[in-house]
């Protein structure tokens, strides 16, 4: 005896399913434009590194679409930055683990660069004194600042300050309890008064 599956037009076709996809994916868009700019920012003060910032989004946002996309709409945003919270600290951990290596290696070519016409030439990167001036003086303190907190630290205060997370999905995306979040909060915020007091 045979069996077959009788397959409904439903089934194979549903305009509202098709619709409710596409809706999906807009406001899955939507999302990702809106925190794309703060995320990129977030990631840019970890690493001091745009490119590697740019990676690491990227990675994240690809990493969320992949595992939360059907999560609701309302718990994005924390489930987001626990996800670049993820992907900065990993990378976090390569770097520290990439300077150890590095550090036996420079040791042994120290003599080699005193003798490397290359290794003695002036950085090209650096931007000079007139592009240095740009900008607010509080602007670079403030960043300056907020790059010598510690990790934990500044993620606690960018997400309760500049993206205005309640003290329990700054906990969700940080992974770690809301004791932790107002300690860290609390320290990041007496380390930058410290080094902001001279432009108050």
């Amino acid at each position: 005896m045979t069996h077959t599956i009788a397959l409904s037009a439903p089934a194979i076709w549903n305009p509202a399913r098709v619709d409710a996809v596409h809706t999906g994916e807009r406001t899955l868009d939507q999302f990702l434009k809106s925190v794309e700019r703060r995320a990129l920012r977030m990631a840019e003060l970890a690493t001091c590194n745009r490119d590697e910032a740019l990676d690491l989004v990227q990675d994240a946002m690809f990493g969320f679409a992949r595992h939360y996309a059907a999560k609701p709409a309302a718990d994005w945003a924390p489930l987001f930055y626990r996800v670049l919270d993820s992907r900065l600290n990993d990378w976090h951990r390569r770097r520290n683990v990439r300077s150890r290596w590095l550090q036996v290696w420079t040791r042994a070519d120290d003599e080699d660069d005193e003798r490397d016409e290359i290794a003695q030439a002036p950085d090209t990167n650096d931007p000079g004194p007139l592009l240095r001036l740009a900008g607010t003086e509080a602007a670079q303190a403030l960043e300056a600042a907020l790059q010598r907190l510690p990790l934990r630290q500044r993620q606690a205060f960018l997400l309760r300050v500049w993206e205005g997370f309640d003290v329990a999905a700054t906990a969700s995306s940080m992974r770690c309890s809301e004791g932790s979040v107002k300690t860290h909060l609390s320290r990041a915020l007496a380390a930058l008064r410290r080094a902001l007091e001279d432009h108050a």
